[in-house]
């Protein structure tokens, strides 16, 4: 018997890589002798570059660079096996340079987070001669519209004194020019692919700042101001570059750096899974295997807007292969809603709140309900 493992990352506990290895461990307890293999997935978030390194044999590199508080960092970026593309493609993932989780929770500040770094990880690939560049934009703590990444490619943010805007989102109330003279002219022949995992516009009730700026640290009346200021950066961008971003699907990602990639890098926004999906070739993958596993930490009713585990169970469907999905916790329960795509869901925990010690044990946790699975299946 083939199985194919294929989870997502297993947020504030397991990477993809760790989840996959688990279950791993469970399924050859419970099944002596089955051919497993491992596709750890991702939807354009922390993890991305690692799962396409992985599945296409590509390689790392290594960029100082600057977090979305200005300070120096190395950020990792990638490049995917020579033989899985035509072009040479680089990787890049927005959460190495602007990420949440390199915050404290008390740093917090999307009014003043930069996604300069973020344009510096693409300096680096350009630098590197690569002409195609997949940029995952999930996990970013940044609200700026990518207004720090136009700053490092060279385009120049200026107020009505002609002075350059300072870092953040909130500056951006002040833009009254954007000059592009000096954006980096390399721009101009590179294919620039956004793995977006939200397809929210700019601005607006389901915009970057008003929906996603809390989880950032946005108290109500900054989340407000926030997308007032991005209200402005669009209508600049508009009459400026002649890109109008502020309902583009996508736009909204990791706090409008969608809009910032379109406008000043011509980029494509993609639904993130479908671009990781296409490299790895998941759905040759799935025809190979008799079942399909996949997991996430939290399985509800987002999980249908794009999430990895609905992506891998439609492909499972498609082929006509059963697929099960282990989570860490469903809404609704296994027979729920949450549930419907799956031909069978096992949850560590039965709910959406984990007890004491479960994210501590998830590993473990994640490794007996493979086994379980192949007990019950």
């Amino acid at each position: 018997m083939r199985i194919l493992v294929a989870p997502q990352e297993f947020k504030g506990s397991l990477s993809a890589r760790e989840a996959a290895e688990a279950i791993a461990r469970g399924l050859r307890r419970g099944l002596a002798g089955a051919e497993i293999e491992l596709l750890p997935l991702a939807d354009g978030g922390p993890g991305t570059v690692e799962t396409l390194v992985a599945a296409t044999d590509g390689r790392f590199f290594e960029t100082a660079a600057h977090d979305a508080l200005g300070r120096p960092v190395r950020a990792r970026w990638g490049a995917l096996g020579e033989e899985s593309h035509a072009s040479p493609t680089a990787l890049i993932e927005s959460a190495a340079a602007a990420g949440l989780t390199l915050l404290r929770p008390d740093e917090r500040d999307p009014r003043r987070a930069t996604t300069l770094g973020v344009g510096e990880l693409l300096l680096a690939a350009l630098d590197a001669d690569y002409r195609r560049v997949i940029v995952g934009v999930g996990g970013s703590a940044t609200n700026d519209g990518g207004a720090g990444l136009a700053q490092a490619l060279g385009a120049r943010l200026l107020d009505a004194q002609g002075e350059e805007l300072p870092p953040g989102g909130a500056a951006l109330a002040r833009l009254a020019r954007i000059d592009i003279e000096a954006l980096d002219q390399r721009l101009r022949e590179t294919d620039v692919i956004v793995a977006a995992d939200v397809s929210n516009p700019l601005c607006g009730a389901q915009g970057a700042s008003l929906l996603y700026g809390p989880q950032k640290g946005a108290s109500e009346p900054v989340a407000q101001e926030l997308d007032a200021a991005l209200a402005q950066y669009a209508e600049i961008v508009r009459r400026d570059l002649g890109v109008a971003v502020a309902d583009m699907p996508g736009a909204g990602a990791a706090g409008g750096l969608g809009a910032g990639l379109i406008a000043f890098c011509n980029a494509h926004i993609k639904p993130g899974f479908d671009v990781v999906a296409e490299v790895v070739g998941l759905a040759e993958r799935v025809r190979r295997a008799d079942a399909v596993i996949t997991g996430e930490g939290r399985l509800d009713r987002q999980s249908a807007f794009g999430k990895t585990t609905v992506g891998v169970a439609r492909a499972a469907r498609e082929a006509g292969r059963p697929v099960v999905a282990l989570v860490g916790s469903i809404e609704g329960g296994t027979d729920g809603e949450a549930a419907r795509p799956f031909d069978a869901v096992f949850a560590l925990t039965p709910d959406l709140a984990p007890p004491d010690g479960a994210i501590a044990r998830a590993a473990d946790l994640l490794s007996t309900a493979a086994e379980r699975w192949v007990t019950e299946w």
